[in-house]
Order: structure tokens, then sequence, then C-alpha cells
């Protein structure tokens, strides 16, 4: 029975990796995404305006694709990490899967179920077994 324990949870474990390198790879592909619009979208901004809001699109255009970037990029890694079963990656994911869970409504769906895999006391002697 403990055995069927393990196996169940070493699939959990390589659904929340395969669900992480999914959305780091769409993530990375909506950081650039997001960069190319801010910036076409500072095309639009008519010189009477000022230097304003073309500066604060400036700093979104940095920010915001620095900020998805990073996220995307923790939770692809980890991603890949789980997958090994790499001891780090499950404290990764966990912290990451935390964060995630801000992000309404997908985020915390794929936050939750990470965290109710990687927190489970089968998937810890999972890990520790390796």
């Amino acid at each position: 029975m403990e055995e069927m324990k393990g196996s169940r949870m070493r699939k959990h474990v390589t659904v929340v990796g395969a669900i992480h390198i999914g959305f780091g790879i769409l993530g990375l592909i909506g950081a650039l995404a997001v960069f190319f619009a801010i910036h076409f979208a500072k095309g639009f901004i008519p010189p009477e305006e000022g230097e304003v809001p073309v500066m604060v699109l400036k700093f979104l255009a940095i920010s915001l694709p620095l900020l998805i970037g990073f996220m995307s990029t923790l939770g692809l890694v980890g991603g890949i990490g789980l997958l090994s079963l790499q001891v780090w990656a499950r404290y990764l994911i966990i912290v990451v899967a935390a964060l995630g869970c801000l992000n309404i409504p997908i985020g915390t769906l794929k936050g939750v179920y990470s965290l109710w895999v990687l927190l489970q006391d089968d998937t810890i002697k999972l890990f520790e077994k390796v």
C-alpha cells in the first residue's frame, strides 16, 4: 500500500513539474509580448502630452516584463528540477506556487494543487529517498 501511494505521488509531482514548465514557457512568451506591446503603445502618445507618460511607459516596459520573466524562469527551472526529484526544486516550487496563488484564478488553481502535492507526507518521503 505504501509503495502505491509513493507511485501515485510521483505521478502528481510529474504533473506539477509539467504544469510549471508549460506555464514558465508561456510566461516568457507573455513577457516578450508585454515588452513589445508597451513599446508599441508609446508611439501613440502625442508629443504635447509631455515627458511623464513616456517615462511611465518606459518604467512599465522594463519592470513588468522583468517581473513576469523572472517568475516564469523560476517556475521553468523548478519544474525541470521536479521532474528529476531535486530537493531544491521542491522548495523553489513551493515558494513560486505560494506567490502564484495571488494570480487569480489560474495561478490560484495551479498554486493550490502544487502546494497540495508538494506538502504531502508521501511526497516528502519521495524526495528523501533520492
